[in-house]
């Protein structure tokens, strides 16, 4: 999901019951009396992997909003996490178990889990009449399936073949609301994108990982000669079960994702596959390098990139000042420009540092700062849910 990894979760349907018993996790009447209620009042979300990482996120960000258009929300999870009782906009809400039938009477169904749960049952989901909001990597570039921003390609959840949209990589999401804008006005032609991942894109674990080696290296003069970093993880018991391939702490590591052909790691094919087809420009020239910095929360990216009309600096610099989930942070003279540690915990992008490329013509240098767990997973999620929502 994204790179974030989740909970454990069990992929196997959960069993349907016996004539005359109930699923586990429903309450008799309950899911009728809740599509009454919907039918007046509004639609039904459903979020599944509500007591994950992203999950728990996205109820954050559900309680924070001024007001929401559902008429029901359902929190499901493993069987593992059901029955536990979670408070969403006031009321408490107990978490089902994921089983076929908990979408019945669903409009939408947002998954916050990782591809495997998704790939099973986000189908399962649509087949029983729900738009499935995919926050995995399952099915971003199925071309049945929509990749949206909705400050980019909001049009796209429209053209859905098989009832499933996808939400994009953290990395590729953190970027995408600068680029959309500056795209439309100036005609977007190539990117080379130079990435800052937080610890936080490795999930908990990665978390964990980070602030234990802080703490082990806290105090101490290392840093200084090759290898002190790893001897002193070493000497404090941290070993090589790191999710990180070398010692975050105090070093930065240029690597993130998995192994794929030519030496490329899976998070640069995504920046590269995934800007292409929510920006519709399909044989747009990008290439990214993927680093993991010791940073909890928020990805960084420096950006390089071409346009085919000529690009003023003060005229990027309007377009972005002018996007409502943009912060436009640009004031070098005074030593204002964006960092992880501003951005963290908020939900617009940030950027900066906007410059005329030197040597190359209609070309900008940027940097964008983005919260890896909020606009870069829970939030855009969300956001697409309610794009739905306002056009059923």
């Amino acid at each position: 999901m994204s790179e974030l990894a989740s909970e454990p979760f069990d992929t196997a349907p959960a069993p349907c019951g016996r004539a005359g018993e109930r699923a586990i996790g429903t309450v008799p009447g309950e899911a009728d009396r809740a599509q009454r209620e919907s039918a007046l009042s509004g639609p039904v979300l459903a979020i599944v992997g509500a007591t994950g990482a992203v999950g728990s996120t996205m109820l954050e960000i559900i309680d924070a909003r001024p007001s929401v258009p559902w008429g029901e929300i359902r929190l499901i999870a493993s069987p593992r996490s059901a029955g536990r009782v979670l408070r969403v906009r006031g009321e408490d809400r107990t978490v089902q178990a994921l089983a076929p039938e908990v979408f019945d009477g669903v409009d939408i169904a947002m998954f916050d889990v990782p591809d495997e749960v998704s790939a099973q049952w986000a189908p399962v989901a649509a087949a029983r009449g729900a738009v499935a909001v995919d926050n995995s990597g399952a099915f971003r570039m199925d071309p049945d399936v929509p990749l949206v921003v909705p400050e980019v390609n909001a049009d796209a959840v429209t053209h859905r073949p098989k009832g499933i949209i996808a939400n994009p990589n953290c990395t590729t999401l953190s970027m995408m609301a600068v680029m959309g804008a500056l795209h439309r006005e100036f005609d977007l032609k190539e990117l080379v994108v130079a990435s800052y991942q937080a610890a936080s894109g490795a999930g908990q674990v990665g978390i964990d990982r980070l602030y234990a080696e802080l703490a082990a290296v806290a105090g101490k003069q290392v840093g200084v000669r090759g290898g002190d970093v790893a001897e002193t993880l070493a000497a404090a018991g941290l070993g090589a079960e790191s999710p990180f391939p070398a010692p975050l702490a105090l070093n930065v590591v240029p690597w993130a994702g998995s192994l794929k052909d030519d030496g490329w790691s899976s998070e640069e094919l995504k920046v590269r596959n995934e800007s292409r087809k929510i920006l519709g420009i399909p044989d747009l020239k990008v290439s990214a390098t993927c680093v993991r910095v010791p940073v909890v929360t928020t990805h960084a990216l420096a950006v390089h990139a071409r346009f085919a009309r000529e690009v003023a600096v003060e005229d990027a610099r309007k377009v972005l000042a002018a996007q409502p989930t943009v912060v436009l942070r640009d004031d070098a003279a005074a030593g204002q420009w964006p960092t992880p540690a501003d951005t963290v915990g908020g939900d617009p992008t940030w950027v900066g540092r906007i410059r005329q490329a030197l040597d190359f013509p209609n070309t900008l240098e940027l940097f964008v700062c983005g919260d890896n767990l909020r606009k870069g997973a829970a939030l855009n999620t969300y956001e697409i849910a309610e794009t739905v929502a306002a056009a059923l």
